[in-house]
Formats: C-alpha cells, sequence, structure tokens
C-alpha cells in the first residue's frame, strides 16, 4: 500500500534520475554545452527533450590568498558595515522623525565594530584548521548533450549547419519502397501507325533520304504487254 504525497512534484524532484536518450555531442567545458542549446533554441529545436550531462564530477577548491589578522579586520568590518547601512536605513525610511543621518552614520560604525570583532574571534578561533582564503566548486571532465532518439540526426544536422528540407516528410516503416522514376520508351518509326479518323487527312509520307535505294522490284517474267 503507498501513500500519495499531496506535493507530489516536490517529492519526485528529490530523486533525480539520469536523462535518458542518444548523445548529440560532447563537450569539455559547460559554456560549449550551453552554446549548443543555445544554436538548437535559435533555430526551433523542442529544448524541452535536451538534457545537459556532467560527467566525471570533481570538487575543485581554488586558493585566493593567505589570512591574516588585518585581512581578517577588514573584511569583518565591511561586512558588518553594510550590515549596519541596512538597519540604519530601514529606521531612517520608517521612522524619519526619530532616525535621522546621524543615528545612519552611528549605525554603520556599530556594524563595522560588531563585524571586526566577530571576525578576529572566528579567525583566533580556526587559524590551526585552515589558514588560506578559498573558493569551491564542481567541475565535470565533460559535459554530454542528449536528446531522444527520434531527434537525434536533426539535431547533429543543426549543429553541423545542415539545413533540412522543409515539406520533406521521412517514409513511414510500413511504407512500400518508393521505386526510381523510369525515362519515357521512344517508340520506333517503323511500326505501323493508326489509321486516320473519317474526314481527317493523312499524314504526309515522308520521302526516303538521298542516296538510299528504294526497294527493288520483282522481275516481270513473261512478254510485256506494250498497251500498258
Amino acid at each position: 500500500m503507498t501513500n500519495q504525497s499531496p506535493f507530489g512534484g516536490r517529492a519526485a524532484a528529490a530523486y533525480p534520475v539520469l536523462p535518458r536518450g542518444e548523445v548529440v555531442a560532447t563537450y569539455e567545458t559547460y559554456n560549449e554545452a550551453q552554446l549548443a542549446v543555445d544554436v538548437l533554441a535559435k533555430a526551433d529545436f523542442p529544448v524541452k527533450q535536451l538534457s545537459i550531462l556532467g560527467n566525471d564530477l570533481k570538487t575543485v577548491e581554488r586558493v585566493t590568498g593567505k589570512l591574516t589578522w588585518s585581512r581578517v579586520a577588514l573584511a569583518g568590518a565591511a561586512s558588518g558595515a553594510w550590515l549596519g547601512v541596512f538597519f540604519g536605513l530601514l529606521f531612517f525610511i520608517f521612522s524619519p522623525d526619530a532616525a535621522g543621518l546621524p543615528f545612519v552614520f552611528a549605525a554603520v560604525l556599530m556594524g563595522a565594530g560588531f563585524g571586526m570583532l566577530f571576525g578576529l574571534v572566528s579567525y583566533a578561533v580556526n587559524r590551526r584548521r585552515k589558514d588560506f582564503t578559498s573558493t569551491m566548486q564542481v567541475i565535470a571532465g565533460n559535459y554530454q548533450v542528449i536528446v531522444n532518439v527520434e531527434l537525434l540526426n536533426k539535431a547533429r544536422n543543426l549543429l553541423a549547419g545542415r539545413v533540412e528540407p522543409v515539406g520533406a516528410a521521412a517514409p513511414h516503416p510500413s511504407d512500400p519502397p518508393r521505386s526510381a522514376p523510369q525515362p519515357p520508351v521512344e517508340t520506333p518509326s517503323d511500326q505501323p501507325t493508326a489509321p486516320p479518323a473519317y474526314g481527317q487527312p493523312a499524314p504526309p509520307v515522308s520521302a526516303p533520304p538521298a542516296g538510299v535505294p528504294s526497294d527493288p522490284q520483282p522481275p516481270v517474267s513473261g512478254p510485256i504487254d506494250p498497251t500498258r
């Protein structure tokens, strides 16, 4: 027996699954994969069927500098000053009679002082474990653009710069194979033509070419009648 949660969408998002499909292209950086998706989007490709998959994930920590007492003090004072500016302006906006510009300036100084004190105390406690500043990020070894099998060839053609012809529908597997067009068959001139209809003139008879002897007449046997 299973219980359905009213927050089905959020519950499903808590258990992500890998996208399924074929690999269109593989890129070394995320910016290149994002550029490929932008190219497909500009070509009116259904980008909802695309996914960017990062492989060989690695955690990279880049060291930005060494921590010192002066640097910790300045960083704490700056963060505290911004917090004091925020609270001072907040009181100045909602109660301008009770809080003036001197109150805002005093809030900035108090915030800077508390921020500096907090930063120095934190550095004194944690300096033995981490005595440098750094930034943490997760980087993949390569990025793959994945799409459904039905749209694989179309996506590769668009990325390669080949435009598909408009209106050329792909043949369905159930359709019979199309045969190539046959050249027209020429009818020989020696074949007899049909007689003309009643009342229509007969077609002209072409004369034999010059130099070609006509059909020989068979010899006449017996005496020749001079009256003929």
